[in-house]
């Protein structure tokens, strides 16, 4: 049997309806309980816009308006034991989701919604960086709507009348817990972004922790050092965070809160250190608690005490908001809750999200299939629609190899209706193509490999290939590969073990009076495999290479001939963020190349030919 979990009815899932029109039911499953303790936080991270929830996945169906009656309830029940409960979020809030991408400004909508939670901890993301107009409005709108929680300890703003370049906000910041009164030092990061536009400067993590301020937060004595970050736990910033504090506080307690990896992950850095992550795309709702927290007098600095963590990674459906609440149908909802509801539906509507463009034949997987396979999404833009979709009138005939990082990829397209909101959901970047003209074959076919298998071509600093990929392929978890059973890829649909990031199949047994479980994470970390609250089936999940590449428009076999002849030279195309390795690479295969010899191909966004392409092919009878 499953151990250490409660098992609900399943009659009880036909009560748990999303709040937003057409999102599915969750499904009844097998729950772990959540454990308090005398500090809990509620966290999330990369949400990148759902706030509407997954209007085609019911495990992962509740909104944002719940989120906020969610939290309204737990930090009721927070008071009522007598325990503290903090609300932190950890940045990458932007881009991902038409109710951000399909607005004109972008964010018209969200920034409105998510001001309407009580955070009392939050900070930047990389998405919020990367555009100057987004820097702006994370500067202008975000932090003064949370003026007293948003702490930027490595990230600065540049003033565009002045030029003056301040802090994006508060450096750390101090706060006394409300029912327990425990000193907390909290610190905000990003990783050593390097990519961010012009206004915003990310000062390497190693620096600022030889800054005065940082020097003085550490030596605050307080009874928690808490570490915010849009960081990926498996990460080298996270440690050299962790010991120069620990260097300096021998056994207070630091809990780190972070993102940016798109999993569900815990970290232990030693007994009473310990980092959790929570998931991605407003799928997962995370949980920590910490028990044995001493506090301390002034003078002294650090107690030698022995603190308990637990962690737990919540689905974000009503069916499990329900249950670790006790509430139901009828008394969940908040009223500021369903006024966010509202919010989000308005905006949607606005946006006409739900306009239908297509209807998807089957599903298409980022790495819940293989690559290459008929249900992997990368075959399918690599086979079917980049060939028809990257054409310069101009050049229509000259023959091109189309190269795009699989990275630009963020979700899978689920069979049924692909509608406005879909498009932004596979692809919200707003990157064009280039093209270098003219390169010779023996070159330009030698990029692919080299941008996938280039070693130390392209192996640290801003050219690090690892960030062509997906995000759980960033820094994965050192559970990578191991006891996984060898993948299926003869095309049968397969189960889910997270290969690619740090989920791991639950052990349970299929005795007879277990549940049948609905697929969904089954994650392994530091703590054990315990970690998720509703229990799941395992799915399967496969590696993805840097990039794929399409050969389009190349000559066909001769008369008589079975083979083709490769052209003596071709158009390179490529998704304009993969510029900057594409033009070593090219250099180490030969071609004596630079930045003057790339010019525009098309100024259709990958979003655009994806949308272009399903309106043109799928027909609308779902």
């Amino acid at each position: 049997m499953i151990p250490r979990i409660t098992l609900v009815a399943a009659s009880l899932a036909t009560a748990a309806r999303a709040a937003q029109p057409g999102a599915p039911a969750p499904v009844a499953a097998p729950m772990r309980e959540l454990e308090w303790g005398q500090i809990n936080f509620i966290h999330t991270t990369d949400i990148h816009g759902w706030l509407g929830g997954h209007l085609q996945e019911p495990q992962y169906s509740a909104d944002y308006g719940d989120y906020i009656s969610f939290t309204s309830h737990m930090r009721q029940k927070a008071d009522e034991k007598g325990v503290d409960l903090l609300v932190i979020d950890t940045g990458d809030r932007i881009e991902g989701n038409g109710l951000y991408d399909a607005s004109d400004p972008k964010g018209k909508y969200t920034y409105d919604i998510y001001r309407e939670q009580s955070i009392d901890a939050l900070c930047t993301g990389n998405h919020e960086l990367y555009a100057e107009s987004s820097v702006a409005r994370e500067h202008n709108i975000t932090v003064p709507n949370f003026k007293h929680s948003y702490i930027a300890s490595n990230l600065d703003y540049i003033e565009p009348e002045t030029g003056n370049q301040i802090p994006q906000a508060k450096r750390y910041m101090k706060l006394k817990t409300k029912n327990q009164g425990f000193n907390v030092v909290v610190l905000g990061f990003i990783f050593n972004f390097d990519r961010n536009a012009n206004n915003s400067v990310v000062q390497p993590v190693e620096e600022t922790m030889k800054e005065e301020w940082f020097q003085n937060a550490i030596r605050e004595k307080p009874d928690l050092f808490l570490v915010i970050g849009h960081v990926g736990l498996r990460m080298g910033e996270y440690e050299q965070i962790f010991k120069v504090i620990r260097d300096q506080n021998w056994y207070t307690p630091i809990a780190f809160l972070g993102g940016h990896a798109h999993v569900r992950d815990t970290r232990k850095f030693d007994d009473n250190a310990l980092a959790v992550a929570s998931g991605r795309y407003f799928e997962t709702i995370g949980w920590m608690s910490i028990d044995g927290i001493k506090k301390k007098t002034k003078s002294q600095a650090s107690i030698e005490a022995a603190v308990t963590f637990r962690r737990r990674y919540i689905d974000n459906n009503l069916f499990g908001l329900h249950y670790h609440t006790g509430l139901n149908e009828t008394t969940f909802p908040t009223e500021h809750g369903r006024n966010v509801s509202k919010m989000i539906t308005e905006g949607r509507k606005a946006l006409k999200l739900d306009n239908l463009i297509g209807c998807a034949p089957q599903d298409l997987w980022m790495s819940r299939a293989p690559y290459p396979s008929n249900t992997s999404i990368f075959s399918w833009l690599e086979t079917q629609v980049l060939p028809d979709s990257i054409v310069n009138e101009e050049r229509k005939d000259v023959p091109r190899l189309a190269i795009v990082n699989t990275g630009a990829i963020r979700f899978d397209i689920f069979q049924g209706g692909f509608t406005k909101d879909s498009t932004y959901l596979i692809s919200p970047f707003v990157s064009k193509f280039n093209y270098i003209a003219d390169v010779p074959y023996a070159v330009a076919s030698k990029v692919l490999e080299i941008l996938n298998n280039g070693g130390q071509v392209f192996k640290t600093g801003a050219l690090d290939a690892k960030h062509l990929t997906p995000p759980e392929q960033v820094a994965p978890s050192p559970f990578l590969y191991k006891s996984v059973p060898k993948p299926e890829t003869d095309g049968a649909k397969p189960l889910f073990v997270d290969q690619d990031t740090q989920q791991k199949p639950l052990s349970a047994n299929a005795e007879a009076g277990d549940p049948e479980l609905i697929g969904g994470y089954t994650t392994h970390d530091d703590m054990g495999d315990d970690g998720d609250d509703a229990v799941h089936s395992p799915i399967q999940f496969y590696e993805v290479p840097n990039c794929f590449q399409s050969k389009i428009a190349f000559p066909p076999p001769a008369e008589g001939q079975d083979a083709a002849q490769d052209p003596e030279t071709v158009d390179l195309v490529f998704v304009d963020y993969v510029q900057p390795w594409i033009i070593p690479a090219l250099k180490f295969s030969g071609g004596d190349y630079s930045t003057d010899d790339v010019k525009v191909y098309s100024n259709s966004t990958l979003t655009d030919l994806i949308a272009g392409w399903a309106k043109g092919h799928w027909g609308q009878d779902c």
